[in-house]
């Protein structure tokens, strides 16, 4: 729900949008919420090599990873 848009009054009080964390409003832009299913969190589905800017990627996904086990 937390994901959904709440365009309107009824949809808000729904609870459309409740619980959304904008990660631009968090230091690093990061935020502890979950946006994949229970059955698929945590998994990873990238895999990127240690080549050219594959390297640079995975380098920036372990910080991230860092980043959120401190939260």
């Amino acid at each position: 729900m937390h994901l959904r848009n709440a365009v309107t009054g009824a949809m808000k009080s729904w609870g459309y949008g409740a619980g959304y964390q904008h990660a631009h409003k968090f230091e690093e832009a990061m935020n502890t919420m979950e946006c994949l299913p229970e059955s698929l969190a945590g998994k990873r589905w990238y895999h990127p090599t240690d080549r050219g800017m594959e390297k640079r990627i995975s380098e920036r996904l372990e910080e991230i990873r860092n980043l959120r086990n401190k939260s």
